[in-house]
């Protein structure tokens, strides 16, 4: 039982409302749980929750919980909670591994039945919830944080370099695509597939229960008439995921995703209940969207809290966000997310709703132009006028270079920002093919790109102040709906999120409504840099300890250019104070922690 309470209390973090651990008759199978009580947070539903020969320990939420318990009463089952944890162990009895199909929701969960000697993993669609595991000398172990894996003895904390690096050169293949991580001696389960473990020979398959594929396709609806049914799926999506049995409020950004799912809230609460909206705010800088959010809330009348990250409070917690992120940060945007989530907890508000998802779903970012183009999309002056740097496809001659000729020639130089110029060796980066159509980039890059590793941020940070997020755009409805559409209505006409825009016609302001230059929520990363952080960077790079990924020469140049007002070299500077940091406050105390054994 030792390794299973250091695991979990580890993760105390993630549920300081309860803890529980429970034990099969023949004491080989150990589950444990910290609890974040949000929907029937009576004691009927703590967990590790254990109806007969059934025990289960659920992270997340289902939120068609009471749809699925109508059905499954009308099938003779009966219930004595309130809650959905229940609703899965009935499914599971009712539908065995097809549960997860009825299933409209986030999470991530193992589920024993003793009487099968199985224990049955899941993890929803799109990955929002994390399903990380180790398999050892007789031993099966998971957990929602790498920390947790890692003080398990004979589970090494090594990282694989190679991996590291790729993410740092080419940001949106992450480090979360497929089963392996960034520690080669942890595996995770996949978005949308299932795993069983045998309980005697701990053999396991997997296998996936959802691709995304395009809804049944019928009459080919005009934009109004997508732009309607859609509205109507997203504004279902915000109902679902308003369930609760404490606060909820949402993130407000002044963008169009997050500023709709507001709208869509208020009208689904009214306009006499408290809403709460939480804000991160950069007063004086082009990276400050006050007036949009202004906009939003003239016309939603929240209860309105904002706070302004700073990089002085950033180095103040460097340890403390790098511990709690467990791998590299891409920006410092994470910390600002961090930053309003805890505003949240502060303010006793311990669901949010958020906008993330949108992007990749919809085509939010401008060089999704391209696929939409190649893909037979039809043209416009206007996307050539307002997006016209993301068509090109001509690379200067010194980026057609071999990658060691570039590194050459830069370091002869001393010009140029790509991050492989300040790492030593030689990273493979295995290019995957640029996608065909504009679906299928939008389904690469939410099935298996980058979204994956924005989403690992979102919880990370948000469970690091117990505060659970909720995202209405990754509803499965609402993908399976937009991949069946012609791609004219997701960003014809020179429009990002062209259906987004159509459907909030009328319910959001238009000076937010028709925004067409993307602004993402980014602090000012530059004058942050001029302002407290570059400091520490040249305290990294000096350190003896310096991690030998770094060409310490380069990065010694890159700061002297900085200081000389060659802005290019930010991302590359905040990159390499997120990774040492990373090392520093996370790798080397989990190294020096007392280890487990497992349970045998």
């Amino acid at each position: 039982m030792g390794a299973i309470q250091a695991m979990t209390g580890l993760m105390a973090h993630r549920g300081p409302d309860g803890a529980g651990l429970w034990e099969n008759p023949n004491g080989r199978l150990v589950l444990g749980h910290r609890r974040l009580a949000i929907i029937d947070p009576s004691p009927a539903s703590a967990q590790p929750f254990v109806s007969g020969s059934i025990a289960l320990t659920f992270n997340g939420e289902i939120y068609n919980y009471r749809e699925i318990r109508a059905e499954l009463i009308t099938r003779g089952h009966v219930f004595s909670t309130e809650g959905d944890s229940e609703v899965i162990v009935a499914a599971w009895r009712q539908w065995g591994e097809a549960c997860v199909e009825f299933f409209n929701g986030m999470f991530a969960f193992a589920l024993w039945d003793e009487a099968k000697g199985q224990l049955f993993c899941a993890r929803d669609r799109f990955g929002e919830k994390p399903f990380l595991y180790v398999e050892g000398d007789g031993f099966f172990a998971f957990a929602s944080e790498y920390k947790a894996l890692l003080t398990l003895d004979g589970v090494s904390a090594a990282v694989e370099g190679d991996r590291l690096a790729r993410f740092l050169m080419v940001p949106a293949d992450g480090l979360d695509r497929g089963e392996r991580t960034l520690f080669p001696a942890i595996g995770q389960l996949p978005p949308a597939q299932v795993m069983i473990v045998d309980g005697r020979t701990l053999e396991r398959r997997s296998a996936c229960y959802w691709t995304g594929q395009p809804a049944r396709k019928g009459r080919r609806p005009s934009l109004p008439e997508a732009a309607f049914t859609f509205r109507d799926l997203l504004a279902d999506s915000v109902r679902l995921r308003l369930r609760s049995d404490v606060p909820v409020g949402s993130c407000l950004s002044g963008g169009l995703d997050s500023s709709a799912i507001v709208c869509l809230a208020r009208r689904e609460l009214g306009d006499s209940a408290p809403y709460h909206t939480f804000s991160g705010r950069f007063p004086g800088t082009s990276a400050d969207e006050g007036p949009y959010m202004d906009s939003v809330a003239a016309i939603t009348h929240p209860i309105r809290h904002e706070i302004e990250p700073k990089p002085e409070n950033l180095l103040a917690e460097l340890a403390e966000f790098s511990w709690a992120n467990e791998l590299p940060v891409d920006s410092a945007s994470q910390y600002a997310q961090y930053c309003v989530f805890r505003l949240a907890r502060q303010n006793g508000v311990k669901v949010l709703l958020d906008g993330q998802g949108a992007d990749e779903i919809l085509g939010g970012y401008e060089q999704y132009f391209t696929a939409y183009l190649k893909g037979g999309g039809t043209d416009s002056p206007l996307i050539h006028s307002r997006y016209g740097d993301a068509l090109t496809q001509v690379q200067p001659w010194h980026a057609r270079l071999p990658p060691g000729l570039r590194r050459l020639l830069a370091r002869t130089v001393h010009k140029g920002s790509d991050i492989s110029f300040g790492l030593n060796g030689d990273v493979r980066i295995d290019h995957r093919p640029p996608p065909a159509t504009l679906h299928e980039a939008l389904c690469r890059d939410s099935l298996d790109g980058f979204l994956g590793t924005l989403l690992r941020y979102g919880d990370r940070n948000s469970m690091a102040h117990s505060v659970e997020v909720r995202l209405p755009f990754t509803d499965h409805r609402i993908f399976e709906f937009v991949q069946g559409l012609p791609v004219e209505y997701l960003m014809g006409d020179g429009e990002t999120k062209r259906l987004l825009r159509t459907a909030m016609e009328g319910a959001l302001p238009d000076m937010v409504r028709l925004r067409w230059r993307k602004h993402g929520f980014v602090p000012p990363q530059v004058a942050w840099l001029h302002q407290a952080l570059l400091p520490a960077v040249e305290q990294a790079v000096e350190d003896p300890n310096l991690s030998p990924l770094w060409d310490r020469a380069w990065w010694r140049s890159a700061i002297r250019r900085f200081r000389a007002g060659d802005t290019s070299q930010a991302a590359g500077l905040w990159k390499l104070l997120a990774c040492e940091s990373w090392r520093v406050h996370f790798l080397a105390p989990m190294a020096a922690r007392h280890k487990f054994q497992p349970l045998l």
